[in-house]
């Protein structure tokens, strides 16, 4: 109890907007509800939500649980150990992962579909969980698997058979739904797998297929941009398969989408999907990079908030579950500024998930739009004010829901905090007044206080629990200092230092 009130008020202290605050911490207390729990074995599981009497949508799904980062920048193991079922367990001999997984563990693969944003997200917080811990061991003995489940996408009838870094291909995913033709959920995810496989791969030595996957990558990424980018957004080019015999057989769900590929419903289509960039997101988090063109990537979210985001719920017609009402502010999934609906779009698109207006929001956050990123993240909470309804409760599939701890990014998009134990790098958005940040790695936490004086600024940077290493302290957008050896830190310990630009 003593630490949870520590980390509390450290947490608290940080200078954070009070409704980031509130979002990132109240949404951690999913962590401690039945939506959450761990075997004899140390292994943890999770269900997508609670329903009144029993959990709600099994298996630690994964293209529900691509998107919260609580859990890897607090409890590191715990998301560690969620890669090794994923790929140790729960990943076929030929690449395909069990989007969810049936336990006890000998039954891993039971459920035999795959998901396409579930499985190329997964590869990227295998990345980002490496960084995190900087366990190459770990990486050693999931890599095989791993790289399975990336070249699964180059199979016969698989999502990218032509092996031109683009998903065409019949792609289930978390709206339930499997889309077909090149769109940019799917699309984005595989390029951020991609980037992050060639990052793994050159420091396992395996520099020929690290370069496979930086040709892909720049392929699919021009791709994405010429083809999909309408000029205010990125669209879902719809293409029919030849029939259910040209798509490989884990990759149709029986009663999740089109009965006929040659003819498929449920598209998105030209629609302006919310979380369209949520695969950029995660390759923020985790030192990836712009996958696609930046100035793209800002107009996209510019677009989501001027055609999703509506003050009211006043004649919204909405024909699924109800999770906006009448005056309340929030992102609906999808719009069609543009026209051309399909007649039966994917079938949330007239709704509102936290958890996916999370993603746009703090996508806008990591892009400079602080004040729109803030007034997405304050339509939720005041939605969830204890008022109209729990606020340590975001629902979507049942109460808890496991997706709205994508929250926690919103404190690593303000801070700009990264950390490589890999690099031994840490950093810190740099601030033009006095600040305090809060930081997490996943094994050690703590606080940094930043004092500009003019072309440098004074670093106080505390540990408040566990241990943290790094030979580089960076201030984005100021610089850098290096030391002579890494710093190994632990709970109590203080470094003082300056940055000069």
């Amino acid at each position: 109890m003593t630490e949870t009130r520590a980390f509390v008020n450290a947490f608290c202290a940080a200078d954070l907007p009070p409704v980031v605050k509130e979002a990132a911490l109240f949404n951690l207390s999913t962590l401690r509800s039945q939506t959450v729990f761990r075997t004899p074995d140390g292994f943890m599981f999770g269900w997508e939500g609670c329903d009144d009497t029993a959990g709600c949508c099994f298996g630690s799904c994964t293209h529900v649980w691509n998107y919260e980062q609580a859990t890897a920048f607090l409890f590191g193991g715990l998301a560690l150990g969620m890669r090794e079922v994923e790929f140790n367990y729960a990943t076929r001999a030929d690449g395909g992962m069990s989007f969810r997984v049936d336990l006890p563990l000998q039954h891993a693969q039971s459920w035999s579909l795959a998901a396409a944003d579930g499985q190329m997200g997964c590869i990227m917080k295998l990345y980002r969980d490496w960084q995190l811990s900087g366990d190459s061991d770990a990486l050693r003995l999931m890599w095989p698997k791993a790289r399975k489940a990336l070249e699964f996408c180059w199979l016969p009838g698989g999502w990218d058979a032509d092996k031109d870094g683009v998903m065409e291909g019949c792609q289930h995913n978390t709206m339930d739904v499997e889309y077909y033709g090149p769109n940019p959920q799917m699309g984005i995810w595989y390029l951020g797998a991609l980037r992050a496989m060639e990052e793994m791969a050159r420091h396992l030595g395996e520099d020929d297929f690290a370069d496979d996957c930086n040709r892909l990558f720049e392929n699919g990424s021009a791709y994405i941009d010429a083809e999909l980018f309408n000029g205010d957004y990125y669209e879902h080019d719809i293409q029919p398969a030849s029939g259910r015999d040209a798509v490989f057989n884990m990759l149709i769900h029986s009663s999740m989408g089109a009965a006929d590929p040659a003819e498929p419903i449920l598209q998105l289509g030209a629609g302006c999907l919310v979380d369209q960039l949520v695969g950029q997101l995660l390759a923020h988090v985790s030192g990836l990079g712009y996958l696609t063109e930046e100035k793209n990537v800002k107009r996209t979210l510019s677009s989501i908030k001027r055609f999703n985001f509506k003050e009211n719920m006043y004649g919204h017609f909405n024909h699924m579950r109800s999770y906006a009402l009448n005056d309340e502010s929030a992102l609906l999934m999808a719009t069609y500024p543009r026209g051309d609906r399909p007649s039966r779009p994917f079938p949330y698109y007239n709704e509102v998930m936290t958890g996916f207006e999370y993603t746009a929001a703090i996508g806008m956050l990591y892009e400079g739009d602080i004040d729109n990123g803030l007034r997405c993240i304050k339509a939720i909470r005041d939605r969830y004010d204890g008022r109209k309804r729990n606020p340590f409760d975001e629902a979507e599939c049942g109460h808890h829901y496991a997706r709205a701890m994508v929250s926690w990014a919103a404190v690593l998009a303000l801070s700009g905090f990264q950390y490589s134990a890999v690099d031994q790098m840490i950093a810190f958005t740099a601030q033009s007044e006095a600040c305090r940040h809060f930081w997490s790695t996943g094994y050690a936490w703590g606080s940094c206080a930043l004092s500009p004086n003019g072309a440098s600024c004074d670093v106080e940077m505390t540990v408040l629990g566990g241990e943290v290493s790094f030979a580089e302290l960076g201030l984005t957008g100021l610089g850098s200092v290096q030391f002579d050896e890494p710093q190994a830190l632990s709970k109590g310990d203080t470094l003082r230092c300056k940055v000069r630009a």
